[in-house]
């Protein structure tokens, strides 16, 4: 037996997925891109490489990770890259994308070598948080102003334009495409490639995946341009599963289950927007189930049994791949959760496990 926790990754999940992506790519003629920033689990990269173009990054580290363990064509996205960075980020990337117009004219010697980009913001999005919603007052991810742009267009080949959240509304997507076409038509059209970013969430149960499939193609044909994708979530989503045990047992009022992880060390999503683990539902045994950190409100949501927990009793908290291995961190130093991997004939791999020297490292 693995000791827990850890995150499980099922490779049969993932490749339902992967399956649905090469669907998408086929139909739609788009080019779909691994979005580090959500999932960046090098090890399944051998499965996941088949049927998907490449990788994005938002930094330079996720940039030589793409680059280095997923090879295949390589785009370089920043808020804002530092000067120390720019000829390593050029070095890697196949394309580099700029999140200002400062940010080209300064780097403009520095990237002239390779196809450069554009963030461009349209100033709306799907998200329902502000925490996460590129268009809120004031954002500072991406240009807005076309005339502005028009003035440098002649510096760039593209633009990305990421305004979509964990958006499962073909309608709405469709809506805000055209949207977009009408706004910034006249610059998509002196462009050779169009990314429209991550959030789309094609590969959620009864998604109309033709459709989308259609939509991108006839934007790709009305431009133009290659469209790229750069599915985060879509691409991993119900693949994989973090492994815990029951380490305590108490009623302060409700039954509560103490088990050996904690959601602001290893599943940080879940705290930050206020959102409750996927738990089992099934039976009239509840509990609340919580972390082992000092932190109050380290807790997983709520949960239903087939029969009361003891402790040592494993729970599988569902759909944990997307922003948890890359954002696990020490707090506390709460032992952080090993990687395994289940292959397609079902037998179990372990990846990575994190130990003290680990702990102790990322420290001094």
């Amino acid at each position: 037996m693995i000791q827990t926790p850890f995150y499980l990754i099922d490779k049969a999940k993932l490749l339902r997925n992967m399956e649905i992506i090469d669907r998408l790519r086929a139909g739609s003629g788009a080019k779909a891109l691994l979005a580090l920033k959500c999932f960046a689990t090098w090890s399944v990269f051998d499965l996941m490489r088949d049927h998907m173009d490449g990788t994005t990054s938002s930094s330079l580290f996720e940039l030589r990770l793409g680059r280095e363990r997923f090879g295949k064509e390589t785009h370089a996205y920043s808020v804002a890259w530092a000067d120390h960075e720019i000829a390593e980020a050029v070095g890697y990337a196949d394309k580099i994308i700029f999140n200002s117009i400062g940010q080209l004219e300064r780097f403009d010697n520095h990237s002239a070598g390779i196809a450069r980009g554009l963030r461009l913001n349209p100033r709306f999005s799907t998200s329902g948080f502000d925490l996460a919603d590129p268009a809120r007052p004031f954002s500072r991810l991406g240009e807005w102003d076309a005339g502005r742009i028009a003035r440098v267009i002649d510096r760039i080949s593209g633009f990305m334009i990421h305004y979509n959240c964990e958006n499962a509304d073909f309608d709405l997507f469709d809506r805000q495409l055209t949207r977009i076409e009408e706004e910034f038509g006249a610059l998509l059209s002196r462009v050779k490639w169009v990314s429209l970013g991550g959030g789309i969430h094609f590969t959620g149960e009864f998604y109309p995946v033709d459709a989308l499939a259609a939509r991108l193609k006839r934007f790709s044909e009305r431009f133009g341009v290659q469209v790229y994708l750069e599915p985060g979530e879509a691409a991993i989503t119900n693949s994989t599963s973090l492994e815990v045990t029951v380490l305590d047992l108490l009623n302060n009022g409700k039954d509560l289950a103490v088990v050996d992880s904690s959601i602001e060390a290893h599943m940080l999503d879940l705290l930050i927007y206020r959102q409750e683990a996927k738990l089992p539902q099934a039976g009239d045994h509840a509990y609340q189930i919580c972390g082992k950190s000092c932190l109050a409100g380290d807790i997983f949501g709520e949960a239903r049994f087939e029969r009361p927990l003891n402790v040592g009793d494993r729970i599988s908290v569902a759909d944990a791949a997307g922003y948890t291995m890359v954002k696990k961190n020490w707090f506390n130093g709460v032992g952080m959760p090993s990687i395994v991997i289940r292959e397609l004939d079902g037998s179990e791999r372990l990846v990575r496990q994190f130990g003290y020297e680990d702990y102790a490292s990322s420290l001094s």
